[in-house]
């Protein structure tokens, strides 16, 4: 959330980053913001005077008494005072609630690195990883491959849960547990901790780590308690700390979190057929909570972080800087990181890395306390994987003419030794 304190001082930055994402519907909430903001302080001082004023009506009244004098003008000034005093804060209710809306919904502030572009088309590839992997015959399709080898059951799936839902069979749902368990080594080895989160949250916590209005078409809501279902572990994890204050010596706070992840994934994208966009699937995602001028080289860190896992795996893929156009609402900067599917013969995404900024904590109003007082602190996350996307990655990228598929080495000790799916 935009901080109304930085809005008053800071009114064309947040215009001109609005300019930038061509969002100008909201470019208009800054003036519209900053007039409820002023009418609201008049009437807060209006009611501030008029508290006073009651005080010394009342005094009046009490010394008036004590005399034997006639205090009926002042008893009925002092009974028309609460009144005018209730028709205020009512005004001054409706526009607080105004104000906080427009700041809730307003984007966090864009880094000044971000390229400006009108559509995803103009993200930036930033760098290719790996050598692509060249064929001496034409690649399968993931799911063509994972059905022929009986490793994944979509009818079945369908026929309980609906499209999008599978059943991981065999070596596959051990190469999916390969995965978690590497990815919770590959973390934990660099001194994040292991966090397994509640995978239902409440509606004021969510609120805190993202714009609902912008992002609760792809959730699920679960009635009639009002709970929504996780659709990644950043979001328990950063609001965990919601309303607290944090000491400093114990920032930056790294955590790696293991948990399902639930998405209703409406819409249609090219390639998403069989494992790729599912509604249900497991993320060990990276999470960091820092003091604000450490967070652009932490964010550099998740990005090695990403880098090196995908690069432990001999996947080919490619580094993109997101645009201003495909930012959504919470990031001021984010990288992804694009795995090749050479039956599509394209890129897809296997990986996002987020500096938050102070947006999320100011919505969650977590802080940490210094030698100057209370203080924002900045939020960051990155996928480190998200295992169904991977294991897609995997089966096209590691595919062999024969049918089989070959295992990463460094997943092979998570087999049991195992180097090849599909032989007997």
């Amino acid at each position: 959330m935009i901080d109304l304190k930085y809005l008053r001082e800071n009114p064309d930055v947040i215009r001109n980053d609005l300019e930038k994402r061509r969002d100008f519907e909201k470019k208009t909430w800054v003036d519209e913001v900053l007039h409820d903001d002023e009418e609201y302080r008049n009437l807060l001082s209006e009611s501030q005077t008029l508290r006073q004023k009651r005080n010394e009506v009342s005094k009046k009244v009490s010394e008036g008494k004590k005399n034997g004098e006639d205090v009926t003008n002042l008893m009925q000034e002092a009974k028309a005072i609460p009144k005018k005093l209730n028709e205020i804060e009512i005004k001054i209710e409706k526009l607080l609630t105004n104000i906080k809306t427009k700041l809730m919904g307003l984007p966090n502030i864009l880094h000044e690195s971000v390229p400006v572009g009108e559509t995803e088309e103009d993200n930036v590839e930033v760098e290719q990883i790996n050598k692509k992997p060249e064929f001496k015959f034409e690649p399968s399709s993931h799911i063509d491959l994972i059905e022929k080898l009986n490793l994944v059951d979509l009818e079945r799936a369908a026929k309980i849960s609906g499209a999008r839902f599978y059943f991981l069979k065999g070596d596959l749902a051990l190469l999916d547990l390969a995965l978690q368990r590497y990815a919770v080594d590959f973390m934990t080895k660099k001194d994040f901790e292991l966090i397994i989160p509640p995978h239902l949250m409440n509606r004021k916590a969510y609120e805190g780590v993202t714009d609902l209005d912008d992002f609760e078409n792809v959730m699920y809501n679960v009635q009639p308690d009002n709970f929504y279902l996780i659709a990644t572990s950043e979001h328990p994890l950063t609001a965990m700390y919601m309303n607290e204050a944090l000491e400093e010596k114990k920032l930056p706070i790294k955590m790696a979190g293991l948990s399902h992840c639930f998405r209703r994934e409406v819409g249609a994208h090219q390639g998403d057929k069989g494992i790729w966009r599912v509604h249900q699937f497991t993320k060990v995602e990276q999470i960091v909570l820092c003091k604000p001028e450490n967070s652009e080289k932490l964010h550099d860190d998740l990005l090695n972080n990403a880098k090196e896992f995908f690069i432990s795996l001999n996947l080919h893929f490619r580094v993109v800087q997101i645009c201003t156009a495909d930012m959504g609402t919470v990031a001021a900067k984010k990288f992804d990181l694009e795995a090749w599917i050479p039956s599509l013969k394209t890129y897809k995404e296997v990986v996002s890395c987020s500096n938050c900024t102070a947006y999320q904590a100011t919505r969650l109003n977590i802080r940490y306390r210094s030698s100057d007082g209370n203080k924002t602190l900045h939020t960051l996350n990155s996928t480190c994987v998200a295992t169904s996307r991977a294991l897609a990655a995997i089966v096209e990228q590691f595919q062999n003419k024969d049918g089989t598929i070959s295992i990463p080495k460094v997943l092979q000790p998570y087999m049991n030794g195992k180097e090849t799916i599909g032989l007997n």
